[in-house]
């Protein structure tokens, strides 16, 4: 706290330096309770970033900064740049943290950013859910040989836990050989996605594959120490490095792209639609919803119950009850 009780004056003491301190121990002790992933904090920080750049091309003082130039700021994401809602929420919410820093800290006496709303999201939230149906999970985990390969062993355990048990990429990046657990007869995997850590049960087939994966390493010489990597690359400058979120998405595209299945008319595949693959055909299948969240590792039940309404629109779509004869061209 200063020592100054006039607020005037305490903001003229002020520097953006002043305030990029307040922000970094508040990276360092508060996001995440303190537990936040590396990507996160790099997340906060290329925000940050941007946004005093925008200060600076503008001559606006960050320090002295007032809420209708952050929503002119706001202007700038919608009109210049056409960032969707939702990055422009990410962005006001790491603007509106570093002056709630400021504040917490004593140093400003009012959040500047604080009631800046994004604009609404006009989507539907489930038009944004892309899978796979069956059929085309069993096309593109056919399509990947089973020729004895590191490669391809790796490969098929991989794309066989996204589609079907929902991991994220981050997720399948991160792991460890220690994150293996066994209870019983049972394999599963254990996974840190955001901001918490669940156990993701495989089924016998993909616990089979995964542990053919690791017994091709071993005897390919690796030892399969528990601080090694679930997943490693196996090109010529990648081999046994952790492989990347990027060599994981570049993986699943391969084969996306060779079994046709990457782009169809109104919709595209990536990486991440493996995961709504699992959360869709889990909830058609039967499976309960609360299940289905803790498989996901989903906080709130309302994002699991987006995955009802995929298949509901057109199973259940009431025009179909009305049973009127449309004469045919």
């Amino acid at each position: 706290m200063l020592a100054t009780n006039d607020s005037s004056q305490q903001v003229s003491n002020l520097t953006t330096t002043n305030l990029l301190v307040v922000f970094a121990e508040f990276l360092d002790i508060d996001v995440s309770a303190g537990d936040a992933a590396a990507d996160t904090l790099k997340t906060y920080t290329r925000q940050l970033q941007q946004f005093l750049r925008w200060c600076d091309r503008n001559y606006i003082d960050p320090v002295t900064i007032t809420k209708d130039e952050i929503k002119k700021y706001r202007r700038w994401m919608i009109d210049r740049q056409k960032y969707k809602p939702a990055t422009i929420s990410l962005k006001l919410a790491v603007v509106r943290r570093f002056y709630q820093a400021a504040v917490e800290k004593g140093l400003l006496s009012i959040n500047p950013a604080a009631g800046v709303k994004p604009p609404r999201d006009k989507f539907d939230p489930a038009e944004k859910i892309t899978y796979l149906e069956r059929m085309e999970v069993e096309t593109l985990l056919g399509s990947i040989p089973q020729d004895g390969t590191l490669r391809s062993a790796r490969d098929r355990a991989m794309l066989a836990i996204m589609a079907l048990e929902g991991t994220r990429t981050v997720e399948l990046h991160r792991a460890d050989i220690s994150c293996l657990v066994r209870q019983g007869q049972n394999l599963g995997v254990r996974v840190e996605g955001k901001r918490k850590v669940r156990v993701v049960p495989l089924t016998p087939d993909i616990a089979s594959m995964l542990v053919e994966y690791l017994h091709l390493r071993e005897t390919q010489g690796e030892v399969l120490k528990p601080a090694r990597p679930l997943f490693t690359g196996v090109g010529n400058n990648s081999r046994g490095k952790r492989i990347s979120r990027r060599g994981i998405r570049t993986i699943v595209d391969k084969y996306l792209k060779q079994t046709s299945l990457k782009h169809i008319p109104g919709r595209t595949i990536s990486a991440h639609s493996l995961r709504h693959t699992a959360g869709t055909l889990a909830l058609r299948s039967g499976a309960d919803l609360r299940q289905v969240q803790d498989l996901l590792g989903h906080s709130d039940p309302r994002t699991t119950s987006i995955y009802t309404h995929v298949g509901d629109r057109w199973e259940n779509n009431p025009a179909l009850k009305l049973n009127i004869n449309i004469p045919s061209v």
